[in-house]
């Protein structure tokens, strides 16, 4: 009896089908629209093909009212392009100018975010759509009025038609993953001072669920003004909290005395009026704790709960007072100024300075994240971008992607390139047809030369079988346009049902027919129409496959490669710098003139960039090569820059004595081994250079090496110091393995996935980027 029944369409044929439902409504509405209620081919093709450009050739991420939204703003944009493109087509090398002109800035503007590079491919056909015959200014109105006709049927369509629901926002998500660190907190103030299993799983779910490949592509805070930066900023301090918190040492057997670690009778948030620091001041969880010893100040961990408390209470829209931040920065002050105690007293120490950090961190950003730049006043550093104004901000944004490093400027450079010697053999021998040789250039080039060669032989099949249905079909009906305007409606929405599920073939295939019948009925034709069109795809693919060869045929390839060795060339530089200095004591040096830090910054962006597309390029059947976990190096690089700014940040007192010889030379040795291993790792991975392929040989990790061997009489920034340089071990030696794991919360906020090969959809644009831009 099972059989008896059809099996559900996948949910890829689903989203599909309702997308195409959209489109082909849109489409053939203002088309017909324009053809036959006011007899205007002009505004009919362009009616048509701007619905198209923006929804069936596009992908515009989010929901249906996030798409309308998306398109209403790039109205006037299509505007621009449809009037720049009917005025420059009426010479070929003024056509040739403006195409690499403005087919570079539509393609560069990807460093936006996935909104952006998603509305690219759409944009860039409004241009080259004017940019053949008829060349005729006159009819300028007609070309604007059905593109925009066309437009705002789309947006009706997207609202009203199955639109889908918005997804979890990026606030909510961070929201609840400061709520899990607050109970994580809360759990670890009582004995056995360690998360259970459900615990750990669950925290390490919630970070999983920051990063920026779990959250689809409208939701990611990738945009360069200050509130999407903050926002970002907050997700990956929130998932670095989460991850201190799971990896917090237990207090030493000395301190599990009820008041130095067990937790007190009672509610109370410090102050003496047993209000929390929750939504609306309610009570939490678990919030009494131990005190720090002679302060009068509540516990570490009972501080950093009611701050995740606040903090979510802050990102969902409730009010706070910031007292419970407060509070903690008075508690770091506290563990900072304690200086004695057993090593073990010491260890657990630098591990909760290193948790309150990371907890300050999420509730400043997530206060800027809510409130802009009106928010209180941030410290310097991490923060650099809170009082920046937008102009300023974008600049930042675009300026760092201007250069041969920065897979953005590649892509840019390859597509207009490609799309500006297409429309000059476009115009110079008069092709027929012309906008399709630059739509197949457009649509068929992929980052990799192999990539854009295995997609144009499928495209090439697809588009000759097209071309033999389109031309017998032509042959078959003649001029009777009554039978291609009853079914041009169905067959587009097969083709854009089957298209983007079935793959390239089938949608060249299929969009063959569909232009067939829609020129058929604005103009006489013959078979000879798939001929033109067949003739077209191939000059268009082999334009994209001639500039794929030229211009970086590997796509991020080799480019992966040499970022992160740059990367790691820089953090080891950082590592020495920072060591030598925390060692000799002495006066601070501030974060944002502490040696290398702005070239560690860009070095992040381009490495996170080139990674991300990287992720989003088919590897074919061969599997990666060993000990190439790109996401540790991005993790080693954070843990780098956060390291250093904890430690160098210049605090009260600015002047700090020094180690004491034997813990600077074993903090300097400890420095050393960890740079050394960033050094081996780079000369290994750089393409530039002679690849070293067998295994790096790692020293041992730096916290078994030091722990085991603490001098004695170490200070408090001794243990500070080794805590970082064995996080930055643990990361370097992930790298040198073959693990490619989900590391929980200290995972770059920067990997992200794109939903179309050669695309990356938002490259160096994710969250991380958000503070990661050269200052």
């Amino acid at each position: 009896m099972g059989g008896a029944f059809p099996r559900r369409p996948s949910p890829a044929y689903r989203a599909a089908a309702r997308r195409a439902l959209r489109v082909t409504i849109a489409a053939t509405a203002g088309f017909y629209v324009f053809l036959h209620g006011f007899d205007s081919a002009v505004g009919a093709t362009y009616a048509l093909f701007g619905a198209i450009a923006m929804a069936g050739l596009s992908h515009l991420p989010g929901s249906g009212r996030q798409r309308a939204a998306l398109l209403v703003g790039v109205v006037p944009v299509c505007w621009v392009l449809i009037t720049l493109g009917t005025y420059l087509s009426v010479r070929t090398w003024s056509a040739v100018a403006g195409m690499l002109v403005v087919g570079f800035a539509l393609a560069f503007a990807a460093v936006g975010g996935p909104r952006f590079a998603g509305a690219a491919t759409g944009l860039q056909l409004m241009y080259i759509l004017p940019s053949f015959p008829p060349y005729d200014p006159g009819s300028l109105g007609e070309r604007l009025a059905g593109a925009t006709f066309g437009l705002a049927l789309l947006v009706i369509a997207e609202m009203t038609l199955l639109p889908e629901p918005a997804a979890l926002p990026y606030r909510e998500r961070a929201a609840r993953a400061a709520d899990g660190a607050a109970r994580c907190a809360d759990r670890l103030r009582s004995a056995p001072y360690t998360l259970p299993e459900p615990a750990l799983r669950t925290a390490r779910a919630l970070s999983a669920g920051l990063r920026s490949s779990r959250v689809p592509e409208a939701e990611r805070p990738a945009g360069a003004g200050v509130r999407p930066r903050a926002l970002a900023h907050t997700g990956l301090a929130t998932r670095t909290l989460l991850g201190r918190l799971t990896a917090l040492p237990p207090p030493p057997p000395s301190a599990t005395t009820p008041r130095e670690a067990g937790a007190e009778a009672g509610d109370g948030d410090g102050d003496g009026n047993g209000k929390g620091a929750g939504a609306g001041g309610g009570a939490r969880p678990g919030a009494g704790a131990a005190e720090v010893a002679g302060t009068g100040l509540p516990g570490p961990l009972r501080a950093v709960a009611d701050v995740a408390w606040e903090t979510a209470a802050r990102l969902r829209g409730g009010m706070s007072d910031g007292r419970a931040h407060a509070r903690l920065q008075r508690i770091r002050q506290a563990l900072t100024a304690a200086e004695d105690g057993p090593p073990a007293a010491l260890r657990r120490n630098a591990a909760l300075l290193e948790m309150a950090d990371a907890a300050l961190a999420m509730s400043t950003a997530a206060d800027i994240a809510v409130r802009g730049r009106a928010a209180d006043a941030p410290p310097p550093g991490p923060f650099w971008y809170a009082r920046m104004r937008a102009p300023r901000l974008w600049w930042r944004r675009l300026s760092g992607h201007i250069g041969s490093r920065s897979v953005f400027f590649q892509n840019a450079v390859r597509i207009s390139l490609a799309l500006a010697a297409a429309r000059l053999i476009a115009g110079i021998d008069t092709l027929p047809h012309g906008f399709w040789v630059l739509l197949a250039t457009l649509t068929l080039t992929r980052t990799t030369v192999r990539e854009t060669r295995r997609t144009e032989r499928i495209a090439l099949t697809g588009t000759l079988v097209g071309a033999l249905a389109a031309a017998a079909l032509l042959a078959l009906v003649g001029t009777d346009i009554e039978v291609y305007a009853v079914a041009l409606p169905p067959l587009m929405l097969v083709t854009f049902t089957l298209g983007p599920v079935k793959g390239v073939g089938w949608a060249q295939a299929l969009f063959t027919v569909v232009v067939a019948m829609v020129f058929a009925q604005l103009a006489p034709a013959t078979w000879q129409l798939a001929e033109f069109r067949l003739l077209d795809v191939l000059t268009g693919s082999a334009i994209g496959a001639g500039f794929g060869l030229l211009a970086w045929p590997r796509g991020a390839h080799d480019e992966l490669g040499r970022s992160v060795a740059v990367l790691l060339r820089i953090a080891a530089e950082i590592v020495v710098a920072t060591t030598a200095q925390t060692a000799a004591g002495g006066r601070r040096v501030p974060v944002v003139t502490a040696p290398g830090h702005r070239s560690l910054q860009h070095a992040l962006v381009m490495a996170e960039s080139a990674y991300a597309q990287y992720q989003s390029e088919p590897k074919g059947p061969a599997p990666p090569p060993a000990g190439r976990d790109w996401q540790a190096a991005l993790i080693a690089g954070h843990h780098t820059l956060w390291g250093a700014d904890r430690l160098l940040v210049p605090s009260d007192p600015v002047v700090v004595p020094p180690l004491g010889r034997e813990a600077a030379e074993s903090v300097i040795r400890a420095g050393d081994r960890v740079a050394a291993d960033m050094l081996l790792i780079s000369a290994r991975i750089d393409p530039t250079g002679d690849a070293v392929e067998t295994p790096v040989p790692l020293h041992a990790p730096t916290a078994s090496a030091t722990v085991a061997a603490d001098p004695p009489g170490a200070p408090r920034a001794y243990y500070a110091t080794v805590s970082w340089l064995a996080s930055l071990t643990t990361d370097l030696v992930r790298l040198a393995g073959d693990t490619d794991t989900d590391t929980g919360a200290d995972a770059p906020v920067g990997e992200r996935r794109s939903r179309r090969a050669g695309d990356p959809a938002g490259t160096g644009s994710g969250p991380t980027a958000s503070h990661g831009e050269s200052r």
